[in-house]
């Protein structure tokens, strides 16, 4: 157990003699688990979670489901884990959203990729803009099967009036890595543009994103 161990090889300690920068990952996760269970040490446990993975980036994947099924790891280890992944993400990628100036394509891709790029379902985000193009808000507005995104353009903009948006901007990923507009796509996106020109909300462009780079349909004068 870890009350057990001498103070050099305890994870919170080791921290503090240290540095975070210089511990392992099985003492992050040691600390952020905090405990183990009865028979099994928070250490031993830690393990048993990183030999699941085949890399420290993998932990990205991490859900409720299949983390379950580690020995020891029950519901609420395996939602501090997936909080604490997704703080760390948030810091790390997030910027303060009045900050967020959007310009052309590659910002709006630089900016929000983070959101979408390593999810296994197809996720549809508004992004909403005031007449500077300075964003106001983002909504994920539909999550869907791995291959179809069904989002209904009355969401859209709905938020658009809630937040006295000027433009809005539409990002979803292909989880296949294919950007090329499907069918629907084309279709949505051409239902948006129709609406917005009728209310005065122009939308100003819509990306596809997968594996690391994205389709626009402004860039490509769809828009």
């Amino acid at each position: 157990m870890i009350k057990d161990l001498i103070d050099d090889e305890k994870p919170r300690e080791r921290l503090i003699k240290f540095g975070v920068e210089n511990i392992s990952n099985e003492d992050l996760i040691s600390i952020i688990l905090k405990t183990g269970t009865y028979n099994i040490s928070v250490k031993e446990l830690s393990i048993n979670i990183l030999s699941k993975f085949n890399n420290i980036s993998d932990l990205k994947n991490i859900t409720i489901n299949n983390i379950n099924d580690i020995k020891g790891v029950g519901k609420v280890k395996a939602i501090t884990l997936i909080a604490a992944l997704e703080l760390g993400r948030r810091v790390y990628y997030e910027k303060n959203i009045e900050d967020i100036n959007i310009k052309n394509s590659d910002d709006i891709y630089n900016y929000f990729k983070y959101l979408i790029k390593d999810n296994d379902q197809e996720r549809f985000y508004a992004i909403y803009l005031d007449i500077k193009k300075k964003v106001i808000d983002k909504k994920l507005l539909f999550v869907g099967t791995v291959n179809m995104s069904l989002v209904h353009p009355r969401e859209v903009f709905k938020y658009a009036y809630l937040n006295s948006a000027s433009f809005i901007i539409c990002i979803h990923n292909h989880p296949s890595g294919d950007i090329t507009p499907s069918k629907e796509d084309i279709e949505l996106t051409e239902q948006l543009v129709n609406i917005g020109k009728n209310q005065k909300i122009p939308i100003l462009d819509h990306l596809i994103i997968g594996n690391n780079k994205y389709y626009s349909f402004y860039e490509n004068n769809k828009i």
